[in-house]
């Protein structure tokens, strides 16, 4: 279809004979939010890898010829003591200084006096390993922004972040998607938050369990089929839409 930016057919992925993901068929329109769920191990990650031609798997995965894809991954951790600052991080991707400025700004870093600043410093000098969670996830998405993607793919963009940052980093990456024209898809396992900014869902344990707009698509007996019984999971993550 013209207005896919993706198609996946009979995606398979095993390894040493263990099928990870078997026969995984779905589509993503430009300028859609997809949401991918689903218990630890289900392969959302080896889906990504995939999606980002990382790991070999049977089957096709084909994007449109104009895609630039920003990957954000999951818990990307720094120790404190690596003297790498923001600044020499975002130049492995982009030297033009301009650029990873307006990105930063883009993200949400404050602008004092023509700088970017950070507890009152210049925040390109700031170390990586200082940033707080939410601040180190703003860098990223930054880092994904330089080359100017159409496409962001998330790997569960709250990980590892103090939870008074999670509302802001789907705020942000809600603004982005309309700012640019982006096609977002994003590992959750927030149910409450791919109700609010997913256009779609895909429900994954290995193989679909199921697909569609989030309020149609997820009802008790496909959680039942991700997460097993624990109806209590489903009603704690999603006690605005309840099906009996």
């Amino acid at each position: 279809m013209e207005n896919n930016i993706l198609t996946v057919s009979n995606l398979v992925v095993e390894f040493n004979n263990h099928k990870i993901l078997d026969n995984l068929s779905f589509e993503v329109k430009r300028d859609d939010t997809l949401a991918i769920i689903g218990p630890n191990g289900a392969g959302k990650t080896v889906l990504f890898k995939c999606l980002l031609n990382l790991l070999p798997y049977k089957g096709t995965v084909s994007w449109a010829d104009d895609t630039r894809i920003g990957y954000v991954p999951q818990r990307l951790t720094v120790s404190k003591d690596i003297p790498l600052t923001v600044e020499e991080f975002l130049k492995f991707k982009e030297k033009d200084q301009v650029k990873i400025e307006s990105v930063l700004s883009q993200v949400g870093f404050e602008t004092k006096d023509e700088h970017l600043i950070h507890k009152g410093k210049r925040l390109l000098k700031v170390r990586l390993g200082v940033l707080s969670g939410g601040e180190f996830q703003r860098v990223l998405i930054a880092f994904a922004l330089l080359g100017n993607p159409n496409v962001l793919l998330f790997d569960e963009p709250t990980s590892g972040v103090d939870v008074s940052s999670e509302e802001t980093v789907y705020v942000l990456i809600d603004r982005l998607k309309k700012e640019k024209d982006l096609t977002i898809i994003f590992i959750s396992h927030e149910l409450e938050i791919v109700y609010r900014y997913a256009a779609n869902v895909l429900c994954l344990n290995k193989e679909m369990v199921c697909w569609g707009p989030p309020h149609i698509a997820i009802d008790k007996r496909s959680i039942n089929k991700l997460y097993g019984e624990d109806v209590r999971f489903y009603q704690h993550h999603n006690h605005n839409h309840k099906h009996e």
